[in-house]
């Protein structure tokens, strides 16, 4: 979500889409991409298959990983807490899908090291970045330049904001200008809470309206539930996450999508690790089974062409 958290403590530290189509999803096979050197299928540390074609290891981009993760031959990577489509667990277990770690997988792939992913709070990524508890995190998260004084980032795929109501629309919400002086459920440490919302409150100051009641909370279906319990007037949050609440809940609907930016692979600066990734997720973003691995969750229009670097939003 894209979202940055508390600097100071990092720096002081120095460190689908029905429910029977989600069902479906998690079975889906596909057959075409680049040839590797194995026939088999994309798959997770645990060995789990998912139905995406398997890339080639880019030899000179595993070159330029560190030492420390050559010699382990492992990316330990955090991803957030239940989120679907962007990661959710396969139905009946505690194994991650969605768009986040399977991009993570075939950047695994790219670079010919496991992927262990160690899901986390969103808030609690960056902290665990800086204290050297996962390599590298792909969490839907929005290069800022506050960001970028702890993290380097390489873009690789694209997302926007939703505005989510109740059935209905009984405030009659039409967009982020609609939202002054109403309750927003926002998710703790995202980007709408930290960036987006102190922006619409000067302009709601600015107009003479009221600032945006906010409530904070650990994942977005806490905060739909208070939406539908009319807790909240509205939900902000990543459009992905939102869209695909609303055809799994008649009681809520879309109100406003808008502001479509990259988001990025995020690194400590001093990990050595941004030009293996930026090389590595070039294959990744030029291949069809990164098209294939977005189209499976109903993201295509997510994808993007170039694996910026440092890119800041």
């Amino acid at each position: 979500m894209k979202a940055p958290t508390d600097i100071a403590r990092i720096q002081h530290s120095r460190r689908c889409l029905l429910a029977a189509v989600a069902a479906a999803l998690l079975l889906a096979t596909t057959a075409c991409g680049p040839a590797t050197s194995s026939p088999a299928a994309a798959g997770d540390a645990a060995g789990q298959d998912t139905g995406v074609p398997a890339l080639a290891v880019n030899e000179a981009a595993a070159q330029l990983l560190p030492e420390s993760i050559k010699s382990t031959k492992v990316l330990r990577v955090a991803i957030p807490t239940n989120e679907p489509p962007t990661q959710f667990y396969r139905e009946g277990t505690r194994e991650m899908t969605g768009t986040n770690p399977d991009v993570a997988r075939l950047l695994g792939q790219a670079l010919g090291v496991k992927v262990d992913i160690q899901v986390a709070n969103f808030d609690s990524i960056i902290p665990g970045l800086a204290a050297g508890r996962y390599d590298m995190t792909v969490s839907s998260m929005t290069p800022t330049a506050k960001r970028m004084e702890v993290l380097d980032f390489v873009d690789y795929m694209q997302m926007g904001n939703s505005i989510a109501v109740a059935e209905g629309n009984p405030q009659g919400i039409k967009d982020q200008g609609s939202l002054c002086g109403r309750n927003v459920g926002l998710l703790t440490g995202s980007y709408q809470l930290t960036v987006n919302v102190p922006e619409y409150d000067q302009a709601c100051t600015a107009r003479g309206k009221g600032t945006i009641q906010r409530s904070e909370f650990q994942d977005t279906r806490q905060a739909i539930s208070a939406l539908t319990s009319g807790r909240l007037d509205a939900v902000l949050a990543d459009s992905p996450i939102l869209n695909f609440a609303a055809t799994q809940n008649s009681r809520i609907q879309i109100a406003a999508k808008y502001d479509f930016t990259p988001v990025g692979i995020g690194m400590p600066k001093d990990s050595g690790l941004v030009k293996a990734v930026s090389a590595a997720l070039s294959d990744v973003i030029g291949s069809g089974s990164y098209l294939k691995v977005l189209g499976k969750y109903g993201l295509e229009s997510s994808a993007i062409t170039e694996a910026r670097v440092n890119f800041a939003q």
